[in-house]
C-alpha cells in the first residue's frame, strides 16, 4: 500500500513538472506569435504614416502651383462638406449640417462638380 502510494505520489510529481514544461513552451510560442503580429502591425503604421506625410506634401505642392491658400478653418469646413456629399447628402442637408447658406454649400462646391461634369461628357 505505501508503494502504491508512493508510486502515484511520484507520478503525480512527473506530470506536474511535465505540464509547467509544456506550459512555458506554449507560451513562449504565443508570445513570438504576439510579437510577429505586433511588428508586422507597426510596419503597416509607419508606411501609412510615411504615405499621409507623402499625400500632405503633394498636397501643399498642389497649393503652391495652383496659387490657392486656404485657412485651416476653411479647409476643414470644405472637407466636411466634401465628405458629406461623397457620402450623397443633399446640398440642403449639407447646409444645415454646417450651418451654411445652399448658396455657400453650392459653390464650395461648384469647382468639383464641374470637374466631373465635364468629363462626363466627353466621355459619352
Amino acid at each position: 500500500m505505501e508503494w502504491t502510494l508512493a508510486i502515484l505520489f511520484i507520478a503525480a510529481a512527473i506530470l506536474l513538472i511535465t505540464s509547467v514544461i509544456k506550459a512555458k513552451q506554449t507560451s513562449k510560442s504565443e508570445q513570438r506569435e504576439i510579437d510577429v503580429i505586433h511588428l508586422s502591425v507597426m510596419e503597416e503604421i509607419a508606411q501609412l504614416q510615411k504615405q499621409i506625410r507623402n499625400l500632405e506634401l503633394d498636397l501643399e505642392i498642389m497649393e503652391k502651383e495652383s496659387g490657392v491658400q486656404l485657412a485651416s478653418k476653411d479647409r476643414k469646413v470644405l472637407r466636411e462638406v466634401l465628405d458629406l456629399h461623397r457620402r450623397k447628402y443633399s446640398v440642403e442637408t449639407i447646409a444645415a449640417q454646417k450651418k451654411l447658406t445652399q448658396a455657400e454649400v453650392e459653390e464650395m462646391l461648384a469647382p468639383y462638380l464641374l470637374g466631373k461634369e465635364e468629363r462626363r461628357s466627353v466621355l459619352q
